[in-house]
């Protein structure tokens, strides 16, 4: 009976209350899969733009297939973990040319594409098929735990199957897709982490947590991700119109950007140490040195600076090229680079 409850009244509230988003007058999968990896780890308000960007870019999956991953990282800069990114273009092209331009409609199937893990397959199968595959998120995990007084701690794997079982339970066979988004939003705007409107919810008389005064208790969640300092210390050579960039090759989130010549530190460098290691520095005008630009990654803080160098002389600068294995590019060209956003900040305030 209180499950019945539960659904009946997260179903009725989401009719009034539901959010008016664009991927969600569509049962197009491409349009809902394409939502749904932008807005990971993503504020809808952030991800919005993006996802309009790439519809108007790409409005079928055969053009994202087509479209130079440079391209795709481009469009995507300044929306982080970029991996993202190169996920997606990777998946468009498997959907085109494994599955002829449709995408699977199972669980199973979808959770075999690159970059679809549990979350974003049952989001599929459900809001474009209507299949009864429940969603489990941060947002679900919390109305799942407040509700029904579950006491598991979420950081640790074999929770999710716990949580799994019973969001699957829940599930109306009949209306999956409306049941998923109403607990998405649930979750997202009334049972928030900070401050629920508990006064206002549907849900009081049948919610253990505000029953028994544990909301800001649940769910529990033991482990936190550490978070590391870093210093980057970024150097942009500059001869004429010309800039020295290189593409970033190791498999991190930047994988695939470009940046400039860049030396990483876990402690905080002197300005005259930096220099000293730059080759042929006493050729080289400092223009300017940049104040710390501090960036939050998810277990990373960065603090960033930008060393502004001039070199006057041409074989200079084609030496720097060279000994840094650097490639020259016009203010133009640089525009058009997919970059971490650092970098593209610091290009706005000073070059563009």
């Amino acid at each position: 009976m209180e499950r019945e409850i539960f659904v009946n009244q997260l179903i009725r509230w989401y009719g009034h209350q539901k959010r008016d988003l664009p991927w969600r007058e569509t049962r197009d999968p491409y349009k809902i899969w394409l939502s749904e990896i932008i807005l990971q780890q993503t504020r809808v308000n952030q991800g919005m733009p993006y996802y309009l960007a790439f519809i108007e870019r790409y409005p079928t999956v055969e053009l994202l297939a087509k479209a130079p991953e440079q391209e795709v990282l481009r469009l995507w800069q300044g929306l982080g973990y970029y991996s993202r990114a190169r996920n997606l273009h990777a998946c468009a092209q498997t959907i085109v040319e494994q599955y002829h331009g449709c995408f699977p409609d199972t669980f199973d199937e979808l959770l075999r594409l690159k970059g679809i893990g549990r979350y974003t397959a049952a989001a599929i199968a459900s809001l474009a098929f209507n299949k009864p595959t429940a969603v489990v998120d941060g947002n679900v995990y919390r109305v799942l735990a407040r509700v029904f007084g579950l006491y598991n701690d979420i950081s640790e794997s074999k929770t999710l199957k716990i949580f799994e079982q019973l969001a699957n339970e829940l599930i109306p066979a009949n209306n999956a897709a409306e049941y998923n988004q109403a607990i998405m939003d649930f979750g997202a705007t009334q049972c928030t982490p900070k401050n629920p409107a508990c006064d206002t919810c549907p849900l009081h008389t049948i919610c253990f947590a505000q029953q028994h005064g544990e909301v800001e208790k649940l769910p529990v969640k033991s482990r936190k991700t550490k978070v590391k300092k870093l210093y980057f210390d970024y150097f942009m050579f500059e001869h004429g119109q010309q800039i020295l960039m290189h593409k970033r090759l190791g498999k991190d989130i930047w994988q695939g950007l470009y940046q400039f010549y860049l030396k990483e530190s876990k402690t905080k460098q002197k300005t005259e140490e930096c220099l000293r290691h730059i080759p042929l520095i006493d050729h080289i005008h400092v223009q300017s040195v940049s104040s710390p630009v501090r960036h939050l990654l998810s277990h990373r803080e960065i603090f960033a600076r930008f060393f502004r160098l001039r070199v006057n002389d041409l074989n200079t600068f084609v030496s720097i090229q060279q000994e840094l294995n650097l490639q020259a590019y016009s203010l133009s060209e640089v525009q058009d680079l997919p970059k971490p956003i650092l970098i593209q900040n610091y290009l706005k305030s000073e070059m563009y």
